[in-house]
């Protein structure tokens, strides 16, 4: 499992969001620089977007909301949700999960 996960529940619907594309990113002096990323499972959760070893930096969580909301036939206002975060603590695991719905999100800092 990779140090940084994230999962997704779709507010809305009162369950996870299955098939959610996710993205993660690192700031560097150059800028953004692809790290992995997924999909969400049957739960809502991307377990597995990097595998590398996290730093003390920069990232960024890219949620491809538009194509989700697509496969469940709602117009969703957000077509992307971007969550940056700093990571200060590389020995710790960093959850950061999605609260969803077509016309808002809020985010937390998990465990």
């Amino acid at each position: 499992m990779s140090a940084i996960t994230t999962h997704v529940l779709d507010t809305s619907r009162g369950r996870p969001a299955e098939g959610v594309t996710v993205t993660l990113e690192v700031l560097s002096d150059e800028g953004w620089k692809w790290l992995g990323g997924g999909r969400t499972d049957g739960d809502g959760r991307a377990r597995d977007l990097f595998d590398g070893e996290v730093l003390e930096a920069t990232y960024r969580l890219t949620f491809d909301t538009a194509s989700y909301f697509a496969t469940c036939l709602v117009e969703g206002f957000f077509p992307i949700v971007q969550l940056v975060f700093k990571v200060r603590d590389p020995s710790r695991a960093h959850h950061v999960p999605l609260l969803l719905s077509p016309f808002g999100y809020s985010t937390y800092r998990g465990s």
